[in-house]
């Protein structure tokens, strides 16, 4: 199982976009969290297959409708994830 951490900035809060990632990581089998950072980027981290994290970050790239994404930045994650998604 691979896992993944993205920070997302742009205009990324306040558009869904963290409910839209939910529904993106869900329908791909991902698990893990999306969360709003203070200075207004989020928070991703996930674990599942690598192809469906890379398939993730693609998308992260283009974020929902309303979102603005101006920079995803992606890094390794070794700390364990939870299993199912979480938004906060």
């Amino acid at each position: 199982m691979a896992q993944a951490s993205f920070r997302v900035g742009g205009r990324v809060q306040g558009v869904g976009f963290r409910a839209w990632t939910r529904d993106q990581a869900v329908a791909l089998g991902l698990d893990g969290h999306a969360f709003n950072l203070p200075g207004g980027d989020v928070d991703v981290v996930v674990a599942g297959e690598a192809a469906a994290i890379d398939a993730l970050a693609a998308r992260l790239l283009h974020g929902p409708a309303l979102a603005r994404v101006d920079r995803l930045d992606r890094q390794a994650h070794d700390a364990p994830v939870a299993p199912g998604f979480l938004t906060g």
